[in-house]
Order: C-alpha cells, then structure tokens, then sequence
C-alpha cells in the first residue's frame, strides 16, 4: 500500500501563487508515476499534471501550461506543484495520486485525501 497526504492548499488572490506537497509513505517503489488531478464544485474530477520518473517526462493540461509546475524529490519521497499566476478556474480540491505505471492513461491506484485551493477575486 502507498500512502499520500497532501499539504499546501489554501485562499490565495487571483494572480497569485501556492505550491502544493504530496508526501509519499508505505510502497513507495509503486509511485513511479505521480500526478495530480482536481475537481471543483459541481464538475468532474480533472486531470492537473504528472510525471512519469521513468520515462522522465512531465504532463500537463492545457489548462495550466505555462503556470504550473510538477516536479518530486525522491530522496524526500514528495511531489510537488507549483502554481503560478492562479485564476479563479483554478479553485478546486487538488488531489495527488501515483501509480506504478501511469497516471494518465487509466486510473491510478493511490489517491490522496484532497487539499483545498480557492483563488479569490
């Protein structure tokens, strides 16, 4: 089993900037690949961003491109995303997730309990 908390949400102003923290615990070997999603009131869950340690490859929504940033620390077994130049789309619950293989194709099989982002105007 692989445990995920995450760390880092809260109330910023629109233009403004957080980073978010998923701490990785148990199977950590399973985590290749880590991402996170989010999912605002009333809508479905969204991809956000990943990467693939692998492979070395990060992915991106178009939504966020330009303004987001995945990066992990291995040593310290944590994701992180930095978010630049929020907007008020951009507040939701932002979950991180891993899975051995991929985040992106399927669902991945570790999930965080969720860490509220709301950007206000």
């Amino acid at each position: 089993q692989v445990q995920l908390v995450e760390s880092g949400g809260g109330l910023v102003q629109v233009g403004g900037s957080l980073r978010l923290s998923c701490a990785a615990s148990g199977r950590t070997f399973s985590t290749n690949a880590m991402g996170w999603f989010r999912q605002a009131p009333g809508k479905e869950r969204e991809f956000v961003a990943a990467l693939n340690w692998s492979v070395g490859r990060t992915y991106y929504a178009d939504s966020v491109k330009g303004r987001f940033t995945i990066s992990r620390d291995n040593a310290k077994n944590t994701m992180y995303l930095q978010m630049n130049s929020l907007k008020p789309e951009d507040t939701a619950v932002y979950y991180c997730a891993a899975d051995p293989r991929s985040v992106v194709t399927g669902t991945p099989d570790y999930w965080g309990q969720g860490a509220q982002v709301t950007v206000s105007s």
